[in-house]
């Protein structure tokens, strides 16, 4: 069987504090290491997803309601469900990797860029299916309303 478990693989967090929240493979070790001898992950996702946004809202309430937290955590494969999904989000290896758990300033600065990737991809529009139907349906119908009004930069 070929293997799966690879970066930009979407998966669903199944155990723990992230339970059912998406992720994104960052780095897979299959064979273990001498610490954690079992196959895992480095993975980073989204821990509070955007809310819901109208054209009612003004501007402020907007970018208030479209922020993003983010969670960058090793996982073993068995506390992870793959999904049919990979996504392209060109993660900064070097500052998101397995070094990060030994310094929290690190591990805020890595959490920091997972969170400007995420949001990046929701604002633009790109993979809708990773962020909630509500969320997403309100912002792309707040995109063609601001085109038209030429007021969305």
């Amino acid at each position: 069987m070929g293997k799966f478990m690879k970066p930009g693989k979407v998966v669903l967090v199944l155990a723990g504090r992230y339970s059912g929240r998406k992720a994104v493979i960052v780095k897979n070790i299959d064979d273990g290491t001498s610490d954690r001898p079992y196959s895992h992950a480095l993975v980073a996702g989204i821990d509070r997803y955007p809310r819901k946004v109208t054209a009612a809202m003004g501007k402020k309430k907007i970018a208030k309601r479209s922020k993003i937290k983010s969670f960058v955590k090793v996982y073993n494969y068995n506390h992870l469900m793959p999904t049919r999904y990979s996504v392209a989000i060109p993660l900064d290896k070097t500052v998101v990797n397995k070094d990060v758990f030994r310094d929290p300033a690190l591990k805020r600065k890595a959490r920091r860029e997972a969170k400007v990737k995420f949001e990046e991809r929701y604002k633009t529009g790109k993979n809708k299916w990773f962020f909630p139907e509500a969320a997403v349906l309100g912002l792309s119908q707040l995109i063609k309303i601001f085109k038209k009004k030429k007021s969305y930069k």
